[in-house]
């Protein structure tokens, strides 16, 4: 939590708050997601783009044997990873930027540049295994950052809903903000607020694959890289928690 902590302190100490307020690694990885897009929209050819989706994006189907691709299984090697900076389109795009916005500040602050980075790309990764799983062997294509943000998503859930910790210095006696403590996935599941935003969210992307029975109609959602990402998340946070600074502590 010294991230956290420290995060706080930095700006009660100047008495200044940032001009921008997000992370700087959550403007990076949003800066990287628009000026993929921005290139595909307004720099490249039709053929280029093309070209760009079939390099990047994740396409389960080129680990068959004689799928007869391009490049073979090698490009399964990033694209794991890659699929997570291209979009369909603008409207996919904005709302994984602000969903990215949203989970990913609070464990970027938490956690670090480089821990943020690493549930991220793990998260696309785990969320592109789960896609792989349930469509091979038809060949589909997967992008998009969603199963990287439901990753980062699943880590706030680790302690969002968590009271917040306080500690008081052992010389001074002066209170210091410690942030919120992880909890384990029993107590989330006995905090009623946690319980009820995992089951709703798990719930409502496990019904995507339904829809079309009730609608008539196809949904381009990748409801398994939403889940395989989201439990990344919920279960790989703990690696990179730190215990707190030693202090007398108690909970507000």
């Amino acid at each position: 939590m010294s991230d956290e902590r420290n995060h706080q302190q930095n700006q009660a100490s100047d008495g200044r708050q940032p001009a921008i307020l997000l992370p700087g690694v959550v403007t990076a990885l949003l800066g990287l997601m628009l000026a993929v897009h921005l290139a595909r929209a307004f720099v490249l050819n039709e053929q280029g783009d093309l070209q760009l989706i079939y390099w990047l994006a994740f396409i389960p189907a080129r680990g068959i044997a004689g799928a007869g691709f391009d490049g073979g299984w090698i490009p399964l090697l990033w694209t794991p990873f890659t699929h997570a900076f291209l979009h369909a389109g603008w409207e996919h795009l904005l709302i994984n930027c602000a969903w990215l916005a949203i989970f990913g500040t609070p464990v970027a602050r938490r956690y670090g540049p480089r821990a943020t980075v690493i549930l991220f790309l793990a998260s696309a990764a785990v969320g592109a295994a789960a896609f792989a799983a349930t469509t091979l062997p038809s060949v589909q294509v997967l992008i998009g950052a969603s199963g990287g943000v439901a990753g980062l998503t699943g880590a706030a859930c680790r302690f969002m809903f968590q009271p917040v910790i306080v500690g008081r210095d052992l010389e001074t006696g002066t209170e210091q903000v410690l942030g919120r403590r992880m909890a384990s996935i029993a107590e989330l599941m006995r905090n009623q607020r946690a319980a009820f935003f995992i089951v709703v969210w798990l719930v409502l992307n496990a019904a995507v694959p339904f829809l079309p029975m009730l609608i008539g109609q196809s949904i381009g959602i990748a409801w398994q890289a939403h889940l395989g990402g989201f439990l990344a998340g919920l279960f790989l946070t703990p690696l990179f928690e730190r215990r707190p600074a030693a202090s007398e502590e108690e909970s507000k």
